[in-house]
């Protein structure tokens, strides 16, 4: 051990989510009074309690799992849209149309005020357990915001996304095609600098199929990972999309015909979930045994947004996904994690293996099923990850 290395041990775990089936007991890997030994921030040891290291948390028999991996999120936004959802939670529809307020609220904001704003949110998802996260922009729609949303985002994390093809702003109303001739030249080129993914919305009122193609073609000639919002209001070409291109991931997927369901069991693109957004938009819940029952991998994420889903609680959707779409609590804990780091294409979170990050989640709760049975209950006892530094 050199002298600028320094050790970090959790021990004293009651119940230790590791990920890794090879570690441990079942799916989860689950290893019962045992301690992970974090070596410069990466997993060292996984092993019995008792281990020793510079630095000591005593987990004091509590449950111990990966950080949450956030695959999906827009946290680069101004503005209020509560009224919205009073309006929604009394009956009014949700047609995304609200993505315009925002835009105009983000627009106007400095700088200075969207950067606090990300921190503030980026410091709730850590206390809430998140410890890798992704960051869409889509809230400028215009080259200069655009790539100032990136820029901000880009400062908190490395997996930032180009979302310009959000929605069509009100300057482009009629011309859906020209603005899309935009965001695949000078608005791309001003972003690619700050992201490493390329987004569309492939939705009835928000973009077609060949409009998202052109993006993702674009996006994809430029550098970029691709990603694809797709199936939220109803059934489309979001899935098969997005499969075709070799997107890695398709998120909302809350529609779904059996055609979706099996091309996504055929390819390597994750199927994400997004419950939060379900809940507050009431749409119907997908069923998400369906999609794991045919071989699909499945993540979820919290799509925190002012519009659709303001929450940053990957808890929250945990307990959701295990109520209404049909998850075990297993499935969806992995989801959340490893998952998540699929959807990223990331081979570094998601588990707490050797080798691995050292990102954990100490629950104040003796096991991980706590985190359904006892919903909007704060559990997250003290969560160890980057998102620290915000």
């Amino acid at each position: 051990m050199t002298p600028s290395t320094r050790s970090l041990v959790i021990d004293n775990i009651g119940s230790l989510i590791t990920n890794d089936p090879e570690l441990g007991m079942g799916p989860l890997g689950i290893v019962e009074q045992a301690s992970v030994v974090i070596t410069d921030g990466i997993v060292e040891e996984v092993g019995p309690a008792g281990a020793v290291a510079d630095e000591r948390i005593d987990a004091e028999g509590s449950c111990v799992l990966p950080g949450f991996v956030d695959s999906h999120t827009h946290l680069v936004f101004a503005g209020d849209r509560s009224e919205e959802f009073a309006k929604r939670m009394a009956g009014e529809p949700y047609d995304g149309g609200g993505i315009q307020v925002t835009t105009d609220a983000t627009r106007s904001a400095p700088t200075e005020l969207l950067d606090q704003l990300v921190r503030q949110r980026l410091r709730e998802a850590h206390r809430a357990g998140t410890t890798t996260i992704e960051i869409k922009s889509g809230y400028g729609l215009n080259v200069e915001d655009e790539a100032r949303s990136l820029e901000i985002a880009n400062a908190f994390t490395p997996e930032t996304t180009f979302l310009g093809a959000h929605l069509l702003p009100t300057e482009f109303r009629g011309r859906a095609d020209a603005y899309i001739d935009l965001v695949c030249t000078e608005m791309l080129a001003a972003a690619v600098p700050h992201a490493r993914w390329v987004d569309a919305f492939c939705e009835d009122g928000a973009f077609d199929a060949d409009q998202c193609r052109a993006v993702l073609e674009a996006g994809k000639s430029a550098g970029l990972g691709l990603r694809l919002h797709g199936n939220q209001l109803g059934t489309g070409p979001g899935v098969q999309l997005a499969v075709e291109c070799g997107c890695a991931a398709v998120d909302h997927c809350t529609h779904l015909t059996d055609s979706d369901v099996e091309a996504l069991a055929g390819s390597d693109t994750v199927a994400t979930f997004l419950p939060a957004a379900d809940f507050s938009t009431r749409q119907p819940y997908p069923d998400a045994r369906r999609l794991l029952d045919a071989g699909a991998t499945v993540a979820i994420a919290s799509n925190c947004n002012p519009g659709s889903s303001y929450t940053t609680s990957i808890s929250f959707c945990i307990a959701v996904a295990v109520r209404d779409m049909h998850m075990t609590i297993e499935q969806a804990i992995q989801a959340a994690t490893s998952g998540g780091a699929a959807a990223l294409r990331r081979q570094d979170v998601g588990r707490l293996a050797p080798g691995y990050a050292g990102h954990a989640t100490i629950l104040d709760a003796p096991t991980h099923h706590h985190l359904a049975y006892r919903p909007g209950v704060p559990l997250i006892r003290q969560t160890i990850g980057p998102l620290g530094s915000v």
